[in-house]
């Protein structure tokens, strides 16, 4: 593979096209190649439900957004990728190597296809790769970009938000009878039951933080078909515990996650929002391992210690790690992290 030192790519494509948390954890990487050519245009390839992340970020200059629904067509799926790959790329940064990437890549005459180490049958595609470096997430996809001389040094996932969302949290939480930094927003969801922990226990834990800090309040996240558990969260915990009937959209909550003195959830996208807004964070992990913590005593990960630990399990019959992980093991770290912003 040619060394990449010099090169100076014109025009840039990079591919995140899923799930929300991932293209969040890729704005680190944006943000380094940006860097490392000022005068070069950056477009993303994206999921339509994804690009919403991406909104006001500085370092993006166009965002392709894939809407599977339209693209049902064989057809017009094929016109939508060959539009993108034939659009002047010097540069494409491939993070996934999922099919639809490797359309676009197809369809491009650029001089570099970067990506990971990819298995015999997509080496094809692409001109050059690199050495993954494991660890955060986001550390691993900036080793994707290495061969162009860029390293990552820290750099958190980041979400620009206009002063007008800013003002719109403020007036929502002031609506719901919540002051900024007195209030926790809490993500009791998750697709996966490997994920989740109780509702019992998120509510023991608001119960156990509000002994201690009884003028704070807590705000339930929810998705699409969520609310349910929301909703069974703040009847268990009691008072202190709120419920919004308007479903926040992703900037939304990044917007009231910025005003709130912590998160606590489950392993979701909502944790990389709290990063992303640099709100505190814990984390209950049932089968997923620490890789997706951003490495900061400001957000911490916790689970219980046990052979089968970070399994990545999507079923399992006892759910020790979750079930068995109690309010009263999260306490001690959940306080500590209320200290980071102002009381």
């Amino acid at each position: 593979m040619k060394d990449l030192t010099d090169f100076k790519p014109k025009r840039i494509l990079a591919c995140q096209l899923r799930q929300i948390g991932d293209v969040l954890l890729a704005t680190p990487s944006l943000q380094l190649l940006k860097e490392r050519y000022p005068e070069a245009e950056l477009h993303l390839l994206t999921e339509k439900k994804c690009a919403p992340v991406l909104e006001n970020n500085p370092h993006v200059d166009h965002v392709w957004e894939i809407d599977k629904k339209a693209l049902k067509n064989p057809f017009k799926a094929l016109a939508f990728y060959s539009k993108v790959g034939r659009s002047g790329y010097d540069l494409i940064v491939d993070f996934q190597q999922l099919p639809r990437c490797r359309w676009v890549i197809l369809f491009s005459r650029a001089k570099v296809k970067l990506t990971m180490p990819p298995p015999w049958y997509n080496k094809p595609f692409y001109t050059h790769w690199g050495k993954t470096i494991y660890g955060y997430a986001a550390m691993c996809k900036a080793s994707v970009i290495r061969p162009l001389g860029i390293e990552w040094n820290g750099e958190r996932p980041k979400i620009w938000l206009s002063e007008a969302e800013k003002a719109w949290a403020d007036k929502f939480i002031e609506q719901h009878g919540m002051q900024s930094e007195r209030f926790v927003t809490i993500d009791p969801s998750h697709r996966r039951i490997t994920r989740l922990w109780p509702a019992r226990h998120f509510a023991g834990l608001i119960r156990l933080i509000r002994e201690q800090h009884p003028d704070l309040k807590f705000f339930m996240l929810y998705g699409p078909g969520e609310k349910n558990v929301a909703e069974d969260v703040a009847a268990q915990a009691g008072e202190g515990s709120i419920v919004s009937d308007h479903m926040l959209t992703l900037r939304e909550m990044a917007a009231v996650q910025a005003r709130a003195a912590l998160h606590i959830g489950n392993c979701s996208a909502p944790r990389h929002f709290a990063v992303a807004v640099d709100t505190p964070s814990l984390v209950i992990h049932g089968a997923t391992g620490f890789g997706w913590r951003y490495p900061s005593d400001e957000h911490i990960s916790l689970c219980k210690d046990i052979d089968c630990r970070s399994c990545n399990k999507n079923q399992c019959d006892t759910r020790e790690c979750l079930e068995e992980f109690y309010p009263e093991d999260c306490i001690e770290s959940a306080l500590n992290l209320l200290k980071f912003k102002k009381s």
